[in-house]
């Protein structure tokens, strides 16, 4: 809870200061006691609540697109909630049966914890072995083959919070899964957190995606928001477009060195041997046709590069560049 003022209380406080906690008659103000809860302590403003909000809303973007694109379906998460706890607060809220896994925050060097609806993972795994998603029953645990699965997207999660955080430079490490009896391990319960909540879909399945940092790092964010609230500005669709034009930079398409129009007749087919010669009656000085992915980009010739076949370009086309710009982007 945060109490704020209104005018007249205000108003009231600035007279009181003016006639040194007088009232209006002259008379000596009656002290006002009130019992003070100490669960209010640290806690953040409207204001402040709602740079928080927005920084995190560009997170729950970028993991959209992150996640959608790695699973191939359409994907997304938002954000629901974004609250100050003590951890224990947050550690009875887990279900019974969920995934959990400890995460670390360099160099801060703290930790922080991170929460998955199991009705959203399986459909995760019964996609990315080659299902069509379809949500399993989520009453058991996740195996230890399913384990490595679950962890590769987590540590997606824990990339693209790291990019929203890059303001005040954290990198968010994935250490290990932990049963939920182990979550008290993480952090104190008497601990003061940053709690927030996701909701995240695929298909027809929605669930819950939780994370529990220090509060520390809600306060280094807010410094940084009033130091320069531009490092906390989401993305705009530009710097989305370089990341996605980096990342095609990095896909591999199949390659083929080819001789059009070559001939053999039907007797010198049915006499090759092993270790013998096909002669194909074409000049091997002419260069060849470059195709990437069946269609012709350039020409070339064959070439070798220390035990490696290779192809020496001898026509590239000037819209081709190459991704010099993608060099320490992360993805």
């Amino acid at each position: 809870m945060q109490n704020e003022l209104n005018q007249e209380e205000i108003d009231a406080m600035v007279r009181a200061a003016r006639t040194g906690g007088r009232t209006d008659s002259g008379q000596p103000r009656e002290p006002h006691v009130e019992p003070w809860d100490v669960r209010r302590a640290g806690q953040i403003g409207r204001e402040q609540l709602r740079a928080i909000t927005q920084l995190h809303e560009g997170f729950a973007r970028s993991l959209t697109t992150a996640l959608g694109t790695y699973l191939r379906v359409v994907f997304s998460a938002a954000l629901v909630s974004a609250e100050h706890l003590s951890y224990h607060e947050f550690t009875d809220r887990l279900p019974e049966t969920t995934y959990l896994a400890a995460i670390k925050l360099e160099p801060m060097g703290v930790h922080g914890a991170l929460q998955l609806d199991l009705k959203v993972a399986f459909p995760i795994l019964d996609l990315l072995l080659g299902g069509e998603g379809k949500g399993l029953g989520a009453s058991r645990e996740i195996t230890e083959i399913e384990d490595p699965i679950v962890e590769s997207v987590v540590r997606i999660v824990c990339r693209e919070l790291g990019h929203a955080w890059r303001a005040v430079r954290l990198e968010v490490v994935f250490e290990k899964r932990m049963e939920p009896a182990e979550a008290h391990r993480v952090m104190s319960p008497s601990e003061k957190i940053l709690s927030l909540s996701f909701e995240v879909s695929l298909l027809e399945v929605r669930g819950g995606l939780n994370l529990a940092v220090p509060v520390s790092l809600s306060h280094a964010l807010l410094r940084k928001i009033s130091a320069d609230p531009s490092d906390l500005r989401p993305r705009r669709h530009s710097e989305w477009r370089e990341r996605l034009k980096c990342r095609l930079l990095e896909c591999g398409f199949p390659l083929d060195l080819e001789v059009n129009g070559l001939s053999a007749t039907v007797g010198e087919l049915a006499g090759m041997t092993p270790g013998g010669l096909l002669p194909l009656r074409r000049n091997a000085t002419p260069p060849v046709s470059l195709m990437v992915a069946g269609v012709e980009m350039l020409s070339a010739l064959p070439a070798r590069v220390g035990s490696l076949r290779a192809a020496q370009l001898l026509d590239f086309p000037g819209q081709m560049k190459t991704g010099e710009d993608c060099t320490g982007s992360g993805m």
